[in-house]
């Protein structure tokens, strides 16, 4: 009599993902196929993200692909191959976002603070210097600087608050009675005349009014035109 082959039917009365395996006449085994657990008979599907995160980084969100396989994918905020995330400064690039001026720090994934470095004001974003910062790092008003320095001018290095009107660096330079003003030993006096004290006058302000004293103790007269 030939032997009875209990696998030759529906795959033996296993699972369509498990192997029928013969074991003796009339007789055979269920295993299940890889990537599924199970007896064989019922055969589910292995979830690799459900242990260990699928051995992926515990900053990184594990995805199932098929059957005991998943990738692994960095969270925001972080990356890497998936398997390692390295959190990722947002302070590493451009500082932040933050002024030149000022000191980024991270505070959570996708956050941080900017603040204006000592010695300089502003919201973070923009910082601000005192007054002899921002005259030398621009080249438009660098010169007024240097004449502030050479003449020993430190009216303005107190806290203030100071206006100043400053002639451009080009205009200073060209101007031949800045020459004349050096060789008479009055280029202190011209100096102060462009500087107010103990006010810090915005364009708005400076519309709304017609004179001023400035540092030297002379009149400024304001005077205001718009042009369409």
């Amino acid at each position: 009599c030939p032997a009875i082959d209990a696998c030759e039917s529906s795959n033996g009365g296993c699972s369509s993902k498990a192997e029928c395996r013969r074991t003796s006449p009339g007789n055979r085994a269920c295993v299940c196929s890889a990537g599924y657990t199970g007896d064989g008979i019922v055969c589910i599907e292995i979830n690799p993200c459900l242990v260990n995160n699928g051995g992926c980084d515990r900053n990184a969100e594990c995805t199932q692909t098929g059957p005991n396989q998943a990738v692994c994918n960095c969270l925001k905020g972080y990356s890497g191959d998936g398997k390692t995330c390295t959190y990722i400064s947002l302070c590493s690039q451009n500082n932040g976002g933050c002024s030149e001026f000022a000191i980024c720090n991270d505070t959570e994934l996708t956050e941080r603070t900017c603040t204006c470095k000592p010695n300089y004001t502003g919201d973070g974003f923009k910082c601000r210097g005192n007054i002899f910062q921002e005259l030398l790092r621009n080249s438009n008003t660098s010169r007024f600087y240097f004449h502030l320095e050479a003449l020993s001018i430190r009216d303005i290095s107190s806290p203030g608050p100071f206006t100043l009107f400053v002639p451009h660096t080009d205009v200073l330079n060209s101007d031949p009675r800045v020459k004349d003003w050096i060789a008479k030993g009055v280029m202190a006096q011209v100096l102060r005349y462009h500087v107010v004290g103990c006010a810090s006058l915005l364009y708005r302000d400076l519309t709304a009014i017609t004179n001023i004293t400035s540092l030297h103790g002379d009149l400024i007269h304001i005077s205001y035109s718009q042009v369409s």
